[in-house]
This record gives structure tokens, C-alpha cells and sequence, in this order.
């Protein structure tokens, strides 16, 4: 396996890992019932991003422009390191390691009808940025993004480095 090949595969392995986390995220919202808080809501906001970073970066590898794909992944890096930190800062709010955000809540529930208002209170678990909803192995979702977003930091710096150097190689 060439260096290149091996850039695009770490690239389209964290475009596959991103979007299940991001997925995994919007099931937890639609098929569970957790409405997110404005935080969380903020955390999304670089899956968006990184993702869509990364199909244009995996674009440019197949167009053979190694060496922009290799500085756009190095950006792809630097949106996740900024999503760990905001997962990061979350958790430790609700370990009560220090304040969470005053002004964050209940994440928006969108219109409805006052018919079906209270069927869809029943079903929705509103928390605050300094609460976890739900712990899986002792992390809460906040904990799962700051763990999910490095290995999509790695992933990426990974790619960027082995882009880099397959570029060097073909110049």
C-alpha cells in the first residue's frame, strides 16, 4: 500500500467514524427522545464542518493534490481539537469540576401544535449543559464527543502527514 492510498484510507476512515458519531448524536435525539442543550447543539456544529472537510480533502487526494488535501486535513484537526474541547469543557461541567454555561438549557424543541405538546413533553428529556442525561461506561455524551472528536484529530493529523509525505515522494 502506497503512502497516498494509505492518506485516504485514515481520511475515509475518519469521514466513516465522523459520521456515526454525528449520527449516533441525531438518534439519540430523534429515536430517544434527548433534546440537547445549547452546548451540545454547539459541539455538532464541527462534525458539520470536519465532514464535510474531509470530502472535499478526499476529493483533492483523488485529483492528485496531495499537498492542499494534506493542509486542508491539518484544519480537519484543528475543528475536532476545537469539538474535544468543547466535550471536555461540558464533561467537566457536569462532574462539577467547574461552572457550566449560565445561560444554557433545554436545546430548541421547534414548533408545535399545542395538541401534541404535551405527548411530546412526556417523551422529551430536557437537561441542562451541567447534567448528563444518560452515563455509557462512565462517560456521558459530552464525554463520548471529547473522546470520539481526538480520535478524529489522530485520524486526520494522520492522514495530513502521510499526505505530505506521498506528496514529497511524487515531486
Amino acid at each position: 500500500m502506497t503512502t497516498a492510498s494509505s492518506s485516504k484510507m485514515l481520511a475515509l476512515l475518519a469521514l466513516l467514524l465522523g459520521f456515526a458519531a454525528i449520527s449516533i448524536a441525531w438518534g439519540f435525539q430523534l429515536i430517544g427522545g434527548y433534546v440537547p442543550c445549547k452546548l451540545c447543539l454547539e459541539q455538532r456544529v464541527p462534525f458539520y464542518v470536519g465532514l464535510a472537510l474531509i470530502v472535499f480533502a478526499l476529493l483533492l487526494m483523488a485529483r492528485g493534490r496531495l499537498r492542499l488535501a494534506g493542509s486542508l486535513l491539518v484544519l480537519v484537526a484543528l475543528v475536532f481539537a476545537y469539538s474535544a474541547g468543547l466535550g471536555a469543557y461540558q464533561a467537566g461541567a457536569e462532574w462539577q469540576f467547574w461552572a457550566g454555561p449560565s445561560d444554557c438549557g433545554g436545546g430548541n424543541l421547534g414548533p408545535a401544535s399545542a395538541s401534541n405538546m404535551l405527548s411530546a413533553l412526556k417523551s422529551m428529556r430536557v437537561i441542562s449543559c451541567t447534567e448528563a442525561s444518560l452515563r455509557f461506561l462512565g462517560l456521558s455524551f459530552a464525554g463520548w464527543n471529547f473522546v470520539a472528536s481526538n480520535g478524529l484529530v489522530i485520524l486526520a493529523a494522520a492522514s495530513a502527514v502521510l499526505s505530505f509525505k506521498a506528496r514529497g515522494r511524487n515531486a
